[in-house]
């Protein structure tokens, strides 16, 4: 049996528990790390199927956006 991870995932669950913590004062580093893990994040979802939904569910919001905006 082989059991098999993707990292996506991992990272997924990484930000999950680190966003759910208490809030408290946090250093820098802890800010900064956080941002590097959800960038990765992002640059490991962005060419799948699931990521390019996201993208243009993303750009569908922003589209009817600027039409009601727009007179």
């Amino acid at each position: 049996m082989v059991l098999t991870l993707n990292v996506a995932v991992l990272l997924a669950i990484i930000i999950f528990l680190r966003v759910r913590r208490t809030v408290q004062a946090r250093s820098r580093a802890d800010t900064w790390l956080t941002v590097a893990i959800v960038t990765v994040f992002g640059l490991l979802i962005a060419p799948t199927d699931f990521g390019q939904g996201i993208l243009n569910a993303v750009g569908q919001v922003a589209q009817g956006i600027t039409d009601a905006g727009s007179p």
